[in-house]
């Protein structure tokens, strides 16, 4: 049986996740990041990598769930930031 504090960190983790794919799904659609900070997406990704690993040490499936589906998202968003970034320096 799962526990009502665990039950929290599976709806935590869903809401958080899902609250990021929009952004993922409009950034992948458009490829337009001229309005995303790259700072900003720079550090999220890099905070969500270091929650997801803790997650891994402490062996917490809802932390490692919502993480490693936000790193994706994150990650993905920060390659079409970096991306776009070289392509106008080269132009």
């Amino acid at each position: 049986m799962i526990s009502i504090p665990e039950m929290i960190g599976y709806l935590a983790a869903c809401l958080t996740t899902l609250s990021f794919l929009p952004q993922a799904i409009m950034t992948i659609k458009t490829k337009d990041t001229d309005s995303l900070s790259m700072g900003m997406y720079s550090m999220f990704t890099a905070g969500v990598l270091l929650w997801l690993m803790y997650g891994i040490f402490k062996q917490d499936k809802a932390i490692i769930f919502a993480n490693a589906v936000t790193f994706l998202l994150a990650a993905t968003i920060l390659a079409f930031k970096i991306y776009n970034n070289l392509r106008k320096t080269d132009e």
